[in-house]
């Protein structure tokens, strides 16, 4: 579950919802109007190396080592 908090009361004690955040782990919405706006939560850094995100993304190459065209690209989206 997350607080939520008004722009106005957000701007007047940021960093003690910043402390909350780092301490609880609990997420702080900040809402302009009543309207969600912006998440404040804990940075979670990926469990996925760059590279293993890569892994498996060209499927076949027939010629790596020869000149290719732009005809050549057969991306896949």
């Amino acid at each position: 579950m997350s607080v939520h908090v008004s722009k106005t009361e957000f701007k007047a004690r940021a960093l003690e919802f910043f402390r909350q955040v780092e301490a609880g782990g609990e997420s702080v919405v900040v809402t302009d109007h009543g309207q969600p706006k912006v998440e404040i939560r804990p940075y979670r850094p990926s469990a996925r190396a760059p590279l293993d995100v890569l892994r498996g993304s060209v499927l076949r190459y027939d010629a790596p080592f020869e000149p290719i065209s732009e005809t050549d690209w057969d991306a896949q989206t």
